[in-house]
């Protein structure tokens, strides 16, 4: 495989990652607001520390693992972001 075939393909994966981003913000978005409802704080940290004890899981090839928990941890990090400003 050439090195334009390997971007075509990083461009497939860009575009359904970005289709599942969009997916993963709407539920934040509706966590938001029954967060706001009941009074509960933005950060939880459990929460967190649940979701990235079970991507690592998911991760087959572990040459990968700290590249995709960083990325994990900084969706998370935009999650709480974006739901501190619906609180406003």
């Amino acid at each position: 495989m050439n090195l334009e075939e390997i971007r075509s393909q990083i461009d497939c994966v860009d575009e359904q990652l970005v289709s599942l981003l969009e997916q993963r913000m709407s539920l934040v978005s509706q966590v938001a607001v029954l967060k706001k409802n009941a009074g509960k704080v933005v950060f939880d940290p459990a929460r967190e520390k649940k979701v990235l004890e079970k991507t690592a899981a998911l991760i087959e090839n572990k040459e990968f693992k700290e590249a995709i928990l960083d990325t994990f941890s900084d969706i998370l990090k935009n999650s709480r972001v974006y739901q501190n400003k619906k609180r406003t």
